[in-house]
């Protein structure tokens, strides 16, 4: 992978790659600034991130090992190990056998944990809505026309209809 610093061949080239970076650099600052503001949607559910994340992980995902929960968590095993125990406790998760293979345990959200996740999506979605409705209509729909190369960047790119 070549570094951000190399130097492109010609001053085009140079011009249009210190342009991509700035560009690299301000997406980056926004996405985290704007991460940082949902997040205090989600102090309202009274779990500290790292459980609100696996929990998430749960939700969206279904039910998974806990070797697949840390690697997505990227965690250790005894970290998420700690971390499901917490969670089942609170009545959020529950460990079930996996239909094939009874040995394999799984853990998925409990009806509770499951409400818990989505209250909390609709608390940050709402704060979004309210942003963007301060907006101008021609932001809104230039953040619109952006949307499919955000999602294509950060993988998460819809198939087309």
């Amino acid at each position: 992978m070549p570094s951000v610093t190399a130097r492109p061949r010609t001053p085009r080239a140079a011009k249009s790659r210190l342009a991509t970076i700035d560009v690299a650099e301000r997406l980056h600052s926004a996405a985290l600034h704007l991460l940082r503001r949902l997040r205090r949607e989600d102090d309202a559910s009274g779990l500290p991130a790292p459980q609100l994340s696996a929990l998430s992980v749960i939700v969206f995902g279904g039910p998974i090992t806990l070797g697949d929960l840390a690697t997505a968590e990227q965690v250790r095993p005894p970290t998420i190990s700690k971390l499901i125990v917490i969670l089942e406790a609170k009545g959020l998760v529950e460990r079930v056998a996996d239909a094939r293979d009874r040995r394999v345990v799984r853990v998925k959200a409990t009806a509770r944990g499951t409400k818990l996740l989505y209250e909390g999506r609709q608390r940050r979605v709402a704060a979004l809505v309210a942003s963007l409705t301060a907006l101008p209509a021609s932001d809104r729909a230039l953040l619109a026309r952006a949307l499919p190369v955000l999602e294509k960047i950060s993988g998460t790119a819809r198939a087309a209809k």
